[in-house]
């Protein structure tokens, strides 16, 4: 039996990826200095709050804002700089396994946003779109999923469905080809406004010019009451695990090249 290793890196990456994240990253340095109580106390509840305070900044509004303020620096896309390219790039952002009222598999909220988004910058400058994403376990592949919805959903279909790649890398390396022969060399490219950065990065590392058009900002952009919005929420605990996600990305895709 031939072993994909290709595969297995990525299963390694994503293990890898979960234990440095939250919510399992602060348990595990609290678990830590639990373990290490008894032998030395003192460096064992130093770990342990250590682990609680990370916990605490990973869904502190303030220093939650600090990690996306770096991320999140793309503006809108104007309509002239829209019109300039020659196509649209959405990304995956994966999907939901279980959606029975769809029929099976459908996209997440993730996917959607970046979606409803490129819908509206297709029907804007009637540009044609690539829609990028893979299937790491065999089902259906991510792509195929964005195509029917945007069909379904928005009224739009994709010229290009690129249906191989695992993560960002791979999104901008297999879809740069089919791009390159179309004769297009400038391209919209939607996705999350905190994962914008790495993207295009990735996407300008295969020769492309890329015009940016993130969409749906994490960080916080609305006025209210200042103590609202110092207090903790299952917003801000997502958030956080995001842009860490995407720093993690970053550190993760320079040490690579």
């Amino acid at each position: 039996m031939a072993i994909d290793v290709a595969l297995l890196l990525f299963w390694l990456k994503k293990l890898v990826g979960a234990a440095l994240l939250p919510p399992l990253m602060p348990l595990l340095v609290i678990a830590t200095g639990l373990l290490l109580l008894r032998r030395r106390r003192r460096a064992g509840l130093a770990l342990s709050w250590a682990g609680v305070c990370l916990q605490f900044l990973l869904i502190f509004p303030p220093s939650v804002g600090l990690l996306l303020d770096r991320l999140e620096t793309d503006p809108v896309a104007s309509p002239a700089e829209l019109r300039s390219a020659q196509a649209i790039v959405i990304l995956g952002a994966g999907k939901r396994d279980h959606a029975p009222e769809f029929g099976g598999e459908t996209v997440n909220r993730l996917a959607l946003e970046r979606l409803r988004y490129g819908a509206r910058v297709a029907k804007e400058t009637g540009l044609p779109i690539l829609v990028t994403g893979g299937a790491p376990t065999g089902e259906v592949p991510e792509a195929v999923l964005m195509q029917q919805s945007l069909a379904d959903d928005f009224g739009v279909t994709p010229r290009w469905v690129e249906t191989a790649s695992r993560d960002t890398r791979e999104n901008a390396r297999l879809s740069a080809p089919q791009l390159r022969a179309a004769g297009v060399s400038r391209i919209v490219l939607v996705t999350h406004a905190a994962h914008m950065r790495r993207a295009a990065a990735e996407f300008a590392a295969q020769g492309l010019d890329v015009v940016p058009a993130p969409t749906a900002w994490l960080g916080s952009h609305e006025s209210g009451d200042r103590v609202l919005t110092l207090m903790p929420s299952q917003s801000t605990a997502y958030a956080g695990w995001y842009a860490l996600h995407e720093w993690l990305g970053l550190m993760a895709y320079r040490i690579s090249r």
